[in-house]
């Protein structure tokens, strides 16, 4: 799996009263964090979508385990990669990694690559991931 890595200083607007990671803002870093995976192979989101005529990569699942706290001034190491394509729709495997390699949080995020509705300019609709985007995102071939 072609992974991107990259590091997350915490901040004190990341946290609850204790100084420990609000969880939501889990989910704003794996979002961020996907972001930054696409840009990695050069296909910015802020070019992906007129390149291919996509309206977005909305979330359709998401889940999180918790094993290590991580703390106002921590930094932590994302690595985020695609762990799973399917047809139309894919799933981002983040693991978000303290000093000395140890996993704090391992999240996933399916999304599907979404066009307008050709019925219905107000509508999406979930169309095959195009091949270039899944060649960019895989491991190169040997």
């Amino acid at each position: 799996m072609l992974t991107n890595r990259r590091i997350l200083r915490v901040e004190w607007a990341h946290c609850d009263p204790a100084k420990i990671v609000f969880y939501p803002q889990y989910l704003v870093w794996f979002d961020s964090c996907t972001a930054y995976l696409f840009e990695s192979v050069g296909l910015p989101t802020t070019q992906l979508f007129d390149r291919y005529g996509a309206v977005g990569m909305p979330l359709v699942d998401v889940r999180a385990q918790f094993m290590l706290p991580s703390r106002w001034g921590d930094d932590l190491i994302a690595e985020s990669g695609v762990s799973e394509w399917r047809r139309s729709s894919f799933v981002v495997r983040h693991r978000l990694l303290k000093p000395g390699d140890v996993v704090a949080v391992e999240g996933f995020e399916t999304r599907v690559w979404a066009m307008p509705h050709p019925d219905d300019p107000q509508r999406i609709k979930a169309l095959p991931i195009p091949t270039e985007v899944i060649e960019r995102l895989s491991d190169p071939k040997p």
